[in-house]
């Protein structure tokens, strides 16, 4: 009998719920030589109006030579809940049964009777739920090579077409598309504000411009996928255009916050060695990160080492996070010494006012889309998926819209309209400010 009762199966039932919901579009594998005892495919969530087509070919089976004929009978396809999983792993651990497709909370798509070298199945899945394809092997040591094709999608009741998107995230479309002309609008007035302050405009604002343009090509690009591939199952290679502004935008926000946090072009005109350092650390990081996301989107959430891929990603990304903030502490720290020696307290207690509101905007901001949104995708049911997106953009535009307000282009200067009771009062702040750590 398979070892189903190793640790190996947890772990991958560990990664099914991980990646709960991940699965959309139309998913080809190939399996070669593979004797795990379970393998997964994909997760999708159902209406009551679903559908699975699965087609395998170029089956094969190979065992070594002095194990007796393998019972092919012990082979199939099958889906199921997350919950039902959990009750099928503790009656294998408890020796009630002896292999999953034994069990009546399994669905079974297909069982090999006979040797066959093609097949193809059509379920009909009746009752809504998240479900998960699985290929059983309880034949020890049998290796498996097969070509697999699954197809899944719920049908409109009204209309009878298909949707290849899992039932909680039908809406991400219109949701991308929508936040797309939000942009678009963010776009247009950051254009009339350069223009109309054109006098005390910095490099660093046609910076968050183009920032700006990225993310809303990158969102017009995702809305584009998410739409074919809800209509065809196909993203008619708006996948790849998505990918490239993705790269770009995720690279120019991070460059665009240490670039900030330096208080290069509207503090001083130059990079110091140490925030140079920043950069070449957080540039190729993203590039890691972005050849990462690529890797576990096309090879589905079940593909050849995309686990790895996926730790690979999550680290690489709390390493840039990480690394953005050293240069706005840096920041503050030289505001800090500046004050006590230049003379201009006010001046000085402004931006360091700014820079600390920057530093805790930007640890919220991190904090909130790296966190609570993955605690929101972990406990919120697989019909409302979408509504983790919704957070996450939305805390993405606020932080969009916090940092181009404080380091908007400014016509006129408050920080050389002040008298001296109000610098005296601002050295007074900065020292009751001094133990301020970060």
């Amino acid at each position: 009998m398979a070892d189903f009762r190793g640790f190996s199966l947890v772990m991958i039932f560990a990664i099914a719920l991980f990646f709960a919901g991940a699965g959309a579009e139309i998913r080809t594998m190939e399996i070669r030589s593979d004797r795990r005892s379970i393998i997964p495919f994909d997760t999708f969530g159902f209406t009551a109006y679903g559908e699975l087509n699965l087609s395998v070919t170029g089956i094969s089976f190979s065992s070594p030579k002095s194990q007796p004929s393998p019972r092919i009978s012990r082979l199939g396809f099958f889906y199921c809940t997350g919950d039902a999983w959990l009750h099928v792993l503790g009656k294998l651990r408890a020796g009630e049964i002896q292999c999953p497709l034994d069990s009546e909370l399994t669905n079974k798509v297909f069982t090999f009777h006979t040797s066959t070298k093609n097949f193809a199945s059509s379920v009909e899945v009746m009752e809504a739920n998240q479900y998960t394809l699985l290929f059983a092997n309880c034949e020890p040591d049998l290796e498996v090579s097969m070509n697999v094709q699954s197809v899944m999608y719920n049908l409109n009741p009204r209309t009878h077409r298909p949707d290849f998107l899992s039932a909680g995230k039908t809406p991400l479309p219109a949701i991308y598309f929508s936040l797309f002309l939000v942009y678009l609008i963010l776009g247009i007035l950051w254009v009339y504000t350069l223009y109309k302050n054109r006098l005390s405009v910095y490099r660093i604002h046609f910076f968050m411009l183009a920032v700006l343009i990225l993310k809303a090509l990158n969102l017009l690009c995702e809305a584009e996928d998410k739409s074919y591939i809800k209509r065809t199952g196909s993203a008619h290679g708006w996948d790849v255009l998505f990918y490239i502004f993705s790269f770009m935008k995720g690279i120019s926000l991070f460059t665009l916050i240490v670039l900030i946090g330096t208080g290069w072009s509207f503090l001083k005109p130059y990079l110091q060695d140490k925030e140079r350092n920043v950069l070449i650390i957080v540039i190729p990081l993203q590039v890691v990160a972005n050849v990462a996301q690529v890797v576990t989107d096309e090879t589905g959430p079940f593909g050849e080492n995309s686990y790895r891929w996926k730790q690979v990603f999550l680290l690489v990304d709390i390493l840039c996070c990480c690394a953005v903030l050293f240069p706005i502490v840096w920041s503050i720290k030289n505001l800090r010494e500046a004050a006590k020696t230049d003379g201009k307290a006010a001046v000085n207690l402004m931006k360091l006012t700014l820079f600390r509101q920057y530093y805790i905007i930007v640890i919220c901001y991190i904090y909130f889309t790296r966190v609570v949104v993955y605690a929101l995708e972990t406990v919120t049911s697989y019909r409302y998926q979408w509504t983790s997106v919704v957070a996450s953009e939305l805390a993405t535009l606020a932080f969009y819209g916090f940092t181009g307000y404080n380091f908007r282009p400014k016509a006129h200067n408050p920080y050389f309209a002040l008298d001296d009771r109000e610098e005296e009062a601002a050295a007074e702040a900065l020292k009751l400010q001094d133990e301020f750590e970060l």
